[in-house]
């Protein structure tokens, strides 16, 4: 039985930040694993999900699938597709009782970022950010993905859905 998944797959590429100098291979590698690979394990885990009337699918994007210009191409077009698939899968997969969410976090300064966006430990702070005095910790990922998986982020507990089954809530 399968539950919950999330779907957290990430790499950025080489940071190369022009079309020019981004090569085909590149933007193929980046977009398998933060695309593709969400793709395949959100199909399999809706072929558990489905007959079971209930799941939760959790991809991770980022705040490039919103704001452009700030990351390279190749993860950017990553990120942005996510949102697509995420968008599609759960307007399809919510008739059955699976809810479908995408966590778009900003900026986290850790070692993959830093390197990246070439940021020493100074820098980072006054990256990206609207919340003056606050910044975000990798640790606020997984916290919000397991609100998102929990009862208190499902609209529907409170109210039955169309179409399913007498009793279903």
């Amino acid at each position: 039985m399968l539950d919950i998944m999330v779907n957290n797959a990430v790499i950025a590429g080489e940071g190369k930040t022009s079309i020019l100098e981004t090569d085909v291979a590149e933007f193929e590698q980046v977009v398998g694993v933060n695309l593709t690979g969400p793709f395949i394990g959100t199909k399999r885990a809706a072929r558990v999900m489905i007959p079971n009337i209930k799941g939760i699918i959790i991809m991770v994007g980022s705040v490039c699938s919103s704001v452009a210009g700030i990351a390279p191409h190749v993860y950017t077009s990553s990120k942005h597709g996510l949102i697509a698939l995420t968008k599609n899968v759960a307007a399809e997969l919510g008739r059955f009782g699976t809810r479908v969410n995408c966590l778009s976090p900003y900026f986290i300064a850790n070692v993959a970022a830093k390197e990246l966006f070439n940021l020493d430990d100074e820098g980072y702070s006054k990256v990206y950010s609207n919340l003056k005095g606050v910044v975000l910790q990798e640790e606020d990922v997984p916290e919000a993905a397991v609100y998102l998986a929990g009862d208190e982020s499902n609209t529907n507990k409170r109210r039955p859905l169309k179409g399913m089954p007498s009793g279903w809530h």
